[in-house]
C-alpha cells in the first residue's frame, strides 16, 4: 500500500523526536540562564548537546532518503554524509574534552578558575571541530583530485555510495583508530587520576567522587561511541544475501541501537545527575507548571 512507507517512516522517526524535544529543552535551559555558560562545564554539556541533536538531524534525514530511495547527485550526498561523519566524531571528543575539565577541577582545584576560562573553553571546541573535521575533508580533497565526477547515487547515500575507491575505507580505518586511541587514552588517564584523588583526598572534597563517576560514566559512553562505528561496517545490506526491503528494517535496528540510544545518555547522565541543572530543566520541561527554578 502506498501510504505504508510514510507512515512507517514516521512511526521510526518518534523517538529520535522525543529525543531531539528533551535535547531542545535542555538547551533552551541553558540559554535562559546565561550564569550557567559562564562555567566551562555548562559550555561543554551545551556544545554536547547542540552536536548530538545536529547528528540525530542528519541520521534521521538519511534514514529518510533510504526509506524514500531519494536519488540525488554526489556532491549532494558527499556534504550529508560529510556532516554525519564530523558530528558522530565530535560526541567522544566532547566527553574527553569534559573529562579533562572534570579533572582540572578535582585535581588542580586552585588553578581550575584559571586554565577552564570561557575563551580556553572556546579554542578547545574549535580543536574538536577540526581534529574531527579531518578525515571528511581529506576524502573531499581526494575526491575532487582523483574523481571529480558528478553522478547519481544508486540505492542509497551512504558514504560507500560515494567514495567507492580503496583507499576512501583505508583513510577511515586509520583515522578512526587515531581517533579512538586518543579519547581512550585521554578518559582513562584522567579515570585513574581521579580515581587515585578520590581515595587520597580529605572528606571535605565532596565533589572528587561526583567528578570520579562522572568520568566513569564518559569512559561507558565511549564504548558506546566505539559501538557506534561499528554501523558503518554492519549497515550494508550487501552483506545480508536477505530481501532489501528486509534490510532496511534491520539497518533501522542497527541505527536505532547504535547511533540513538548512545546519544541519549548525555541528558541522563548531565540533565538529572547534576543538581544546579536538573531543577532548570524540570521547569522547562513541565512548561513551568510542576516546579519552581531555584537560584543558581
Amino acid at each position: 500500500v502506498s501510504y505504508q512507507t510514510p507512515v512507517k517512516g514516521l512511526l521510526s522517526m518518534l523517538p529520535c523526536l522525543f529525543f531531539l524535544y528533551v535535547n531542545g529543552v535542555m538547551l533552551f535551559a541553558l540559554l535562559r540562564k546565561p550564569l550557567l555558560l559562564e562555567s566551562s562545564r555548562y559550555i561543554l554539556f551545551g556544545h554536547l548537546l547542540f552536536t548530538d541533536s545536529l547528528q540525530l538531524l542528519v541520521t534521521m534525514l538519511l534514514y529518510i532518503f533510504a526509506v524514500t530511495m531519494v536519488r540525488m547527485i554526489s556532491y549532494v550526498c558527499i556534504i550529508v554524509t560529510m556532516l554525519a561523519a564530523i558530528t558522530v566524531k565530535m560526541s567522544p571528543l566532547n566527553l574527553a574534552v569534559m573529562s579533562l575539565e572534570r579533572y582540572v577541577a578535582i585535581c588542580f582545584p586552585l588553578r581550575h578558575a584559571d586554565i577552564t576560562t570561557t575563551r580556553t573553553t572556546g579554542m578547545a571546541i574549535a580543536v574538536m571541530w577540526t581534529v574531527a573535521s579531518l578525515e571528511s575533508f581529506t576524502q573531499l580533497f581526494l575526491f575532487v583530485s582523483i574523481e571529480n565526477t558528478s553522478f547519481t547515487v544508486s540505492r542509497f547515500c551512504t558514504r560507500n555510495n560515494v567514495f567507492r575507491l580503496e583507499i576512501y575505507s583505508t583513510l577511515n580505518r586509520a583515522f578512526t583508530i587515531m581517533h579512538f586511541l586518543l579519547v581512550s587514552m585521554i578518559i582513562i588517564y584522567t579515570y585513574i587520576a581521579i580515581m587515585i584523588t578520590v581515595k587520597s583526598a580529605s572528606s571535605h572534597i565532596r565533589n572528587a567522587s561526583k567528578a570520579h563517576r562522572t568520568v566513569l560514566l564518559h569512559l561507558f559512553q565511549l564504548c558506546m561511541c566505539l559501538t557506534s562505528t561499528l554501523f558503518n561496517m554492519i549497515n550494508t545490506y550487501g552483506m545480508w544475501n536477505i530481501n532489501p526491503a528486509m534490510a532496511i528494517h534491520i539497518q533501522y535496528a542497527l541505527f536505532l541501537s547504535l547511533i540513538i540510544f548512545p546519544k541519549c545518555l548525555s541528558p541522563l547522565i548531565y540533565g538529572l545527575r547534576d543538581h544546579t541543572f536538573r531543577h532548570v530543566f524540570k521547569y522547562y520541561f513541565t512548561f513551568g507548571f510542576r516546579t519552581t527554578v531555584r537560584p543558581v
